[in-house]
């Protein structure tokens, strides 16, 4: 099943830096960065039926080191420990849809966005109880779940309940396919992902899944780094290259339209 271009609810950035073409990117030498990921956020990073990591933010990294003669070494880590592993200088560089907030300023340093998304709501594809996030809060004995410390919690306990960030009403998971499965077997009613993953899982839920309401709120995705990372400025380079040249349309057409879940 396609992801309809007109649902996708998805638009690339607008980026401060400005256009750099391939003739004004460095060259980086052969050097080695290492990145870690979670590959575990569909279609930007994930592994397929075969076995390989493969995604949007993949083939964007791969076309940079291209363009800028570098080598990339890729590692696997939780959620939880990526932002802390990174500010530790553990790794180069980090990967996973990672919404840019102040907050998380404060222990990385980010790159330019490279893509801007929306907070949708996911629900069974037979829900009929509530259409959007005031019918659901308006209903106690309802759940959500959210992985603790990402913009789906902050979402699900600003834009949907009441602020209140112990609120039983979240069940919280590890990851967030442990609460889309929890969603699909009827142990919580709504989840909240942005548009990025939850199109791609809508799409292939072969109807047992469904969007409702409207988006909750925007966000823009960053890398992360070290502070004061020699890697930032290169990066930002190659994301604002492939920007200008079309090579960032051709990704979100391929991965967001194109591509189809098995």
């Amino acid at each position: 099943m396609k992801i309809s271009a007109a649902l996708a609810g998805l638009a690339f950035a607008a980026m401060s830096v400005s256009a750099v073409f391939a003739e004004d990117l460095p060259d980086m030498a052969g050097k080695e960065i290492t990145i870690v990921t979670e590959n575990a956020y569909p279609p930007l990073q994930f592994v397929d039926k075969s076995g390989a990591a493969v995604g949007w933010e993949y083939d964007a990294i791969a076309e940079m080191a291209k363009r800028m003669n570098f080598k990339v070494k890729y590692e696997n880590t939780s959620w939880d420990a990526m932002i802390p592993a990174v500010s530790d200088g553990q790794y180069d560089m980090g990967m996973t849809g990672i919404t840019i907030t102040d907050e998380r300023k404060g222990k990385v340093d980010f790159s330019e966005p490279y893509l801007r998304s929306e907070m949708l709501m996911i629900v069974r594809g037979d829900e009929t109880r509530f259409t959007d996030a005031a019918s659901f809060a308006a209903m106690p004995d309802l759940l959500v779940s959210a992985q603790p410390g990402t913009s789906p919690f902050y979402a699900a306990i600003y834009n949907v309940l009441d602020g209140n960030e112990e609120n039983p009403r979240v069940v919280k998971f590890e990851t967030f396919g442990a609460g889309l499965e929890a969603l699909k077997t009827g142990d919580v009613d709504l989840t909240l992902s942005d548009s990025t993953a939850a199109q791609s899982y809508v799409a292939a839920s072969d109807g047992k899944l469904k969007l409702i309401g409207g988006p909750l709120a925007s966000e823009d995705f960053g890398f992360i780094f070290p502070k004061g990372s020699e890697w930032e400025a290169p990066i930002n380079a190659g994301i604002a290259a492939l920007k200008a040249d079309g090579t960032l349309d051709a990704l979100n057409q391929k991965w967001f339209v194109e591509y189809k879940a098995e």
